[in-house]
């Protein structure tokens, strides 16, 4: 009998370790079937859409887009990020990896991927995160993209053309968004042009460019990091430069950094560091460069992660939302309408309401003037007479005249006249309105602030010699998944064995009960 136990205790502990070891497998890339993330939307037929979703994920799950480099796919840039695995393993967020088997390069150079749902590479990835918000109730505030080479580039093109759906962004060796149009060859993918650094804009040129790929809109604009090897010869350093132009342009900062350092040691690599701040003191463009660093380098993942907020659980994004920080520029504001006879009011701070000093009266204010983004500047300058808003009311800190130029505002009329407000900002600034007459009186604000333009043009960073084109960088081992990019999905497997194992136990048990009952005097 004793015999008997041990043979049951035996076979019980097998079983059960197995029962219990099913559950246990780690989850896998996998993907989704085009039907489902695309639908009846008219994207390029060779972009693949492949997801990680951790097995325990965070309440309202951030999302992460991470784009593989020239020739590679998927599943080798799923190997490429460990570290970025493991961080979504421990803090819940899910992963998107985009494919596009057939192609050298991603598509961030035609017309249809430089405009916002213009049906190119770049809104193929945009429908990705869509679907992935709606199916696991992720956090639309909290979505990220980061990648090298040609995925450093379609991090870029992703910021600009989807403002409305990335919050932040990292790209190692790539270019600045709009650049690879310049030369374009869709047979490869390939701009010679570009990435050989000759194509080269002034940074209201290149804030011009981003700000066409999604004509009208005027929200938060994504913060940015870039990094790059100064050594780089597939794609020039150069562009380095010409992002910094860019973005700063495109966020209403000065091309001069707010701070920087030199010799940071990086888990991979040591990089000298510039970092721009927002008018509400946030972060919201780094530059990394690597003296000697090459193009493919490995991705600085502890980093990235700490800059998107990911490097711990239940974290919130390093930038809140700040009000009057610039964000989007423009060609011009409207001119507001000048005051009657009064008091002029003076152009705010910050292009506030603060109540200005008095002018002479009578004489009409030009208000927001037409100009090139605006100049940052430490506040408005005062009016004179008629209180005009300065020039173009340009705001301290990035609140500049141009696209959300505020109007000056006219003064109130001798003892009367009702307060008469600025042209609000926006896209195109509106004309203020003149003041009434009436009885009473006050003074007339100041021109608002507005989401300008701020920022001088400015060469921004330095170059290095050009380097020569290359294929854009090289295949990254597989890893995870099969050669063909297929991830497993494990839910339906592990239950089936679940039932074949206990169907297994309770037949032993069955025939062992049996046999004790036949061995009975």
């Amino acid at each position: 009998m004793h015999r008997y136990q041990n043979h049951l205790l035996a076979i019980a502990s097998i079983f059960l370790g197995l029962l219990v070891a099913a559950p246990a497998r780690a989850q896998s890339l996998t993907e989704v079937t085009r039907s489902t993330w695309a639908g009846s939307v008219s994207l390029p037929s060779y972009v693949q859409m492949y997801i990680y979703v951790p097995t325990k994920l965070a309440t309202k799950p951030p999302i992460v887009v991470s784009a593989h480099s020239c020739g590679s796919t998927a599943t080798g840039q799923m190997g490429n990020i460990p570290k970025t695995k493991a961080a979504a393993d421990s803090n819940g967020f899910i992963l998107i990896l985009p494919d596009n088997p057939g192609q050298n390069c991603w598509d961030v150079g035609s017309s249809q991927s430089l405009k916002h749902d213009g049906g190119g590479d770049t809104q193929a990835v945009a429908t990705m995160v869509k679907y992935a918000l709606s199916k696991y109730s992720g956090d639309a505030s909290r979505v990220y993209i980061f990648g090298g080479s040609s995925g450093g580039m379609m991090t870029q093109a992703m910021l600009a053309v989807y403002p409305d759906v990335f919050r932040a962004g990292s790209a190692r060796a790539g270019v600045p968004a709009g650049c690879w149009a310049d030369g374009y060859a869709s047979s490869n993918q390939w701009s010679n042009n570009c990435a050989g650094g000759n194509t080269t804009k002034t940074a209201q040129q290149w804030g011009d460019l981003v700000r066409g790929m999604y004509s009208g809109y005027s929200g938060h604009r994504p913060r940015v990091q870039t990094m790059q090897g100064e050594a780089d010869t597939t794609i020039s350093y150069k562009n380095t430069a010409e992002a910094i132009k860019e973005w700063t342009n495109v966020l209403g900062l000065s091309t001069t950094p707010t701070s920087s350092d030199t010799g940071y040691k990086a888990a991979n690599a040591t990089y000298d560091r510039q970092f721009w701040k927002n008018a509400c003191g946030y972060t919201v463009l780094e530059a990394w460069s690597s003296p000697g660093g090459t193009h493919s380098m490995a991705y600085e993942e502890a980093d990235i992660l700490k800059f998107f907020g990911l490097d711990v659980a239940g974290g919130a994004d390093p930038e809140p939302d700040c009000l009057g920080d610039g964000g989007v520029g423009g060609t011009g504001g409207a001119t507001g309408s000048g005051g009657t006879t009064g008091a002029g009011g003076a152009g705010g701070k910050d292009g506030g309401s603060d109540v200005g000093a008095p002018g002479s009266g009578g004489v009409q204010g030009s208000g927001g003037s037409s100009g090139s983004g605006g100049a940052v500047g430490t506040g408005g300058s005062s009016a004179g007479t008629g209180g005009s808003s300065g020039s173009g009311g340009a705001s301290a800190k990035g609140g500049a005249s141009g696209s959300g130029g505020a109007a000056g505002t006219g003064g109130s009329s001798g003892s009367g006249g009702i307060t008469a407000s600025g042209g609000a900002s926006g896209s195109g600034g509106a004309p203020g309105a003149g003041g009434s007459v009436g009885s009473g009186g006050s003074s007339a604000k100041g021109g608002s602030g507005g989401n300008g333009s701020g920022g001088t043009q400015g060469s921004g960073g330095s170059a290095t010699q050009g380097g020569n084109s290359g294929s854009g960088g090289s295949t990254a081992p597989g890893g995870g998944a099969s050669a063909s990019g297929c991830g497993c999905v494990i839910g339906s497997q592990a239950r089936h064995s679940a039932h074949a194992v206990t169907a297994l136990l309770l037949v032993t048990l069955g025939l062992i009960l049996r046999r004790r009952r036949r061995a009975r005097p």
